[in-house]
């Protein structure tokens, strides 16, 4: 488990803890640790706070509604669930036979709890930085998943609120092709900031290719961080 985490701890009881599901401690009474709900309730803050950092940095001129839209995706249920599959976590947890039996180990509500409760163990043994470690190679490519699948927020709104925050510029997009019968046309719409595109979507309609524009500039944009200058 260590090695995957890639983290040693030095108290090993801590992540004993984090690993005891509640209802191992109910088939084995005389079990050393507690469960890892308390540990749960720490790592949640602990989360929190991490990518609230991460992305407090990552977008500095992001203003507080849309940093907030960012975070709540990114500590989702679904998305702590993931990364505790990333990992492997199920297959490490104390568990009860019969939640064990009954696909405890691969319920997201169950791995996403056993995550929390790993980041407030790592928090306990080795400090923020050891958390911030393990987060950021996780956090890093779950933002260019969320800004290309439009989970935080409507694309265009958010591209807008980039560019205009961080660049003084308003996006502008430009039909640049239509293709098929009128009854079933395809548009493909270009986005550009100060003049220089970055993104390019289609659709069956102009909103939806712009859509698909906007989400592609903002992949665009946290994977590669274009240099698009500042507007006078």
């Amino acid at each position: 488990m260590e090695n995957s985490i890639g983290f040693a701890f030095g108290d090993k009881s801590l992540l004993y803890r984090a690993l005891t599901h509640r209802s191992y401690l109910n088939e084995h009474p005389d079990f050393a640790f507690e469960d890892n709900e308390r540990l749960e309730f720490l790592g949640d803050a602990v989360l929190d706070f991490v990518t609230g950092e991460y992305l407090y940095h990552r977008f500095p001129e992001l203003a507080e509604g849309p940093l907030t839209n960012l975070r709540s995706a990114l500590v989702r249920r679904e998305t702590l669930a993931r990364f505790a599959q990333r990992f492997d976590l199920g297959a490490y947890l104390y568990m009860g036979h019969g939640e064990s039996e009954g696909g405890g180990r691969e319920r997201l509500a169950t791995l996403c709890a056993a995550f929390e409760a790993l980041v407030g163990a790592i928090y306990l043994d080795g400090g923020l930085e050891a958390v911030r470690a393990l987060m950021r190679p996780l956090i890093e490519p779950e933002v260019a998943r969320i800004l290309r699948e439009h989970l935080a927020k409507d694309a265009k709104s958010l591209l807008q609120e980039l560019a205009q925050g961080q660049y003084r510029c308003t996006p502008r997009y430009a039909t640049i092709a239509e293709s098929g019968p009128d009854h079933d046309k395809e548009f493909t719409v270009e986005v550009s900031i100060c003049g220089q595109a970055v993104g390019r979507g289609t659709g069956h309609s102009k909103q939806q290719a712009a859509q698909n524009a906007a989400g592609q500039g903002l992949e665009q944009l946290q994977r590669d961080g274009v240099d698009l200058g500042q507007a006078e």
